[in-house]
């Protein structure tokens, strides 16, 4: 049986249903993140986060290298 749960999210507390015993249906697996993404959110937190902080966090991180690429040009 698929482990399915309501979890509050680390980072911004709200509610979410966490399918990570079906990860292809899991609100999260609509994110798309490189490996170097998902690290960087591995290394923030070690549960799973709600669809809304995960897209929060990529742009961020999108930013921020961006940000490190034009300050090294």
């Amino acid at each position: 049986m698929p482990k399915h749960e309501i979890t509050p999210c680390p980072r911004c507390g709200k509610q979410f249903e966490c399918k990570v015993g079906s990860i292809l249906l899991c609100q999260c697996s609509t994110v798309e993140l490189t490996g170097v993404e998902r690290e960087y959110l591995q290394e923030l937190y070690d549960d799973c986060l709600c669809v809304s902080c995960i897209k929060e966090l990529k742009a961020a991180f999108q930013k921020n290298q961006s940000n490190n690429t034009m300050n090294t040009l």
